[in-house]
């Protein structure tokens, strides 16, 4: 174990790097092709439960700054980690698509902001 805390902006980071993580799994994928690699699925969902994971840590001062429904973050997290039961791959495709570039444009503006 590591004797360092781990930053805000190390979280942040954490976040950026699953997103890219993310993105280079689904890069050659199309939605029906997704839904059939269940390696895939499942290394995103990881991804995603490590974004939420590191959004639950960054500092609650600096994240009332931004305009972002966090709490959403957070619940998808909590959805993967204890409602794993119920997950519907055609979510997480929907999630990645839809949600992860806003997340992304949001983290990179934080770190921007608040660490240049």
């Amino acid at each position: 174990m590591k004797d360092q805390k781990i930053t805000n902006r190390d979280r942040l980071r954490h976040i950026l790097d699953s997103i890219t993580t993310i993105e280079n799994f689904i890069a050659e994928y199309s939605k029906s092709s997704f839904l059939e690699d269940r390696k895939t699925i499942d290394a995103t969902l990881f991804q995603f439960a490590v974004i939420g994971e590191a959004i639950i840590h960054v500092d609650e001062c600096i994240l009332d700054k931004y305009d972002f429904p966090w709490y959403k973050v957070r619940a998808f997290r909590n959805f993967i980690l204890h409602e794993y039961h119920a997950i519907e791959d055609r979510v997480i495709w929907d999630t990645v698509i839809k949600d992860l570039p806003m997340l992304k444009q949001m983290i990179e503006v934080i770190m921007r902001s608040e660490f240049n």
